[in-house]
């Protein structure tokens, strides 16, 4: 068996992500403080994000559908690492939501001051500062 060779260092990487139709309608909705999605004629599911194609059937899609801005909690987490395995100095939360208008779900971060609850309600909280991505989703709040 041969062992690998690690060879530290950095390399810089820059790229380019083209959205899409569906996604670019997708980001160009949340610059409106709106959830745009996608709704298949042929088997009715409603995607959010909004899609070029169904993933069930492959129709064309045209991203017409307004979600939200509030939905049902489907699933809840705890996350006790960052994305590079160090430990966080406090758990955050993240929920699958299924918001008004859709089939399928979004994942985001929990921002109420309680544990999420599966069945509970929930409204997006957006960001102060528009910035033309998901980022401008800072997470979800509970519906009082």
């Amino acid at each position: 068996m041969t062992t690998g060779r690690r060879i530290e260092g950095t390399m810089p990487v820059a790229f380019r992500y083209t959205p899409g139709v569906g996604a670019g309608a997708f980001l160009a909705g949340l610059g409106d403080r709106e959830l745009r999605g996608s709704r298949c004629a042929a088997c009715g599911v409603t995607y959010l994000p909004a899609r070029a194609f169904c993933e069930r059937c492959l129709a064309a899609l045209a991203p017409e559908v307004r979600c939200g801005p509030e939905g049902t909690l489907v699933s809840a987490t705890a996350v006790h690492v960052d994305v590079d395995g160090r430990s966080l100095p406090t758990p955050e939360a993240y929920v699958l939501v299924r918001f008004d208008g859709a089939d399928t779900v979004m994942l985001l971060r929990w921002l109420g001051p309680d544990a999420a609850r599966i069945g509970a309600r929930a409204a997006v909280a957006w960001r102060s500062e528009h910035v033309g991505s998901i980022l401008d989703i800072d997470g979800v709040v509970p519906v009082t």
